[in-house]
Order: structure tokens, then sequence, then C-alpha cells
């Protein structure tokens, strides 16, 4: 045997090892990643956000602020910054009414009072009615005033429900830029008279609005 051949015989045996034990490292790398690819449980896909829902239209028997603003702009005859505030309010503080009133109306007090007027309601699904209304208030109170007056009618069922007799709520008295606005419910009904007028009251009062469908004398 060649003594030469040897170094490179041993060269030989000594890379095929290293190759050998790479190999085998590499097999233990990847069968190791395998398994514990197989141990681990499977993710859930990513959540996905729900879409917000579209936004709701007003309901098509409502009217909106700005229907009622410029309702109230031609029947009071111009525009009035402090209408469109006091109306802002009654939406902020009852909603979107279903009906509205326009009339006019007289009164007069000293101490106990009487009010009558009369006008027409408005609705968007019901047709419009003749309306006539009158009541006593009883407080400190004195003076004398005719005014045009805007009504807000909010939870009417039908058109003849207006027909009955409507007492104040207290602390819903608002007064904002020349207009004043108070409420009154009946049966779930609530309507908010909004005035604007010559003469002068002075003081607070309480009373009630009673509407019947032909003129009457009697506020009772």
């Amino acid at each position: 045997m060649n003594f030469a051949t040897r170094p490179l015989a041993a060269q030989a045996v000594l890379s095929a090892v290293v190759s050998i034990v790479l190999l085998a490292a590499l097999a233990v790398q990847f069968f190791s990643a395998d398994a514990a690819a197989q141990t681990m449980p499977p993710q859930p896909p990513p959540a996905i956000a729900p879409a917000p829902p579209p936004p709701q239209p007003a309901p098509a028997n409502q009217f909106s602020s700005n229907e009622l603003i410029d309702a109230g702009h031609r029947f009071f005859g111009g525009v009035s910054r402090g209408l469109a505030m006091i109306v802002e309010k009654a939406v902020s503080k009852w909603g979107q009414p279903n009906g509205y009133i326009l009339g006019e109306e007289a009164s007069g007090a000293f101490v106990g009072g009487l009010r009558y007027g009369d006008g027409t309601l408005y609705t968007k699904n019901a047709g419009d009615v003749r309306v006539f209304w009158q009541g006593p208030s009883i407080g400190f109170d004195a003076g004398a005033d005719g005014a045009r007056t805007m009504m807000l009618v909010y939870n009417l069922p039908r058109t003849d429900a207006i027909f009955e007799r409507f007492g104040g709520i207290n602390g819903s008295a608002y007064f904002i830029g020349g207009f004043g606005m108070t409420a009154l419910v009946a049966n779930n009904i609530t309507v908010v008279p909004i005035r604007s007028g010559v003469g002068l009251r002075l003081g607070a009062n309480l009373g009630y609005l009673k509407f019947t469908d032909r003129p009457t004398w009697n506020p009772f």
C-alpha cells in the first residue's frame, strides 16, 4: 500500500463524517420543527369587526328642526334667531314632534286669567285640522296680550286626540330671544306652546288649555 495516499484517504473519511454529522443535525432540526408545528393548536382566523349599522332615517311622520323653524319663520313673519334657538331647545328636550299648531290667541289676567285661541293642527300623514283652545290661569300675574302662537305636538296618535284638557308641567318654562315656551300634557300627549306677541304678562301662572273642534266661551 502506498503511504502517500493515506492522508488523502483520511481526509476523505473526515469529510464524509462531517457531512453525515451536518445531515443528522439538519434532520433533527427539521423533525423537531415539524413535531412542534403538529403539537400547536390551529389558530383562529383574525376577527373581522362588524360593519357599523347604517344611520336610521327620521320617522316619516315627524317634523325636523329645520321644518319647524321654516314654518315658524313664515308664520311669525321674518327670520328670528330667538325662534330657532327655542325650537332647538324644545327638540333637544322632547324630541321631534309629529304635529304642530299655528294660530293666534288673546289672553288677559289679574291674578286669575283667561286665554282663547284658534289655529290649524298640521300633520304629515293624517291631514290638517282646525282647532280652538281656551283655558284659565291662576297665579301671580297681571296684564293682557295678543300673540301668534306655534305649538309643537308630541305622541299624537290621531288628530282627534288633541281634543283634550292639557295641564301645565312645572319647570318647563323657557324664555329665549323674545319667545316664551312651556309644556302641557294629557294622556301621554305633550303640547309645547311657543309664543311671541305684544302685551305684558308678569310673574308665573299655572293653568291648562282645553282644545275643542268649535269655538266656545266656556274655558272649563
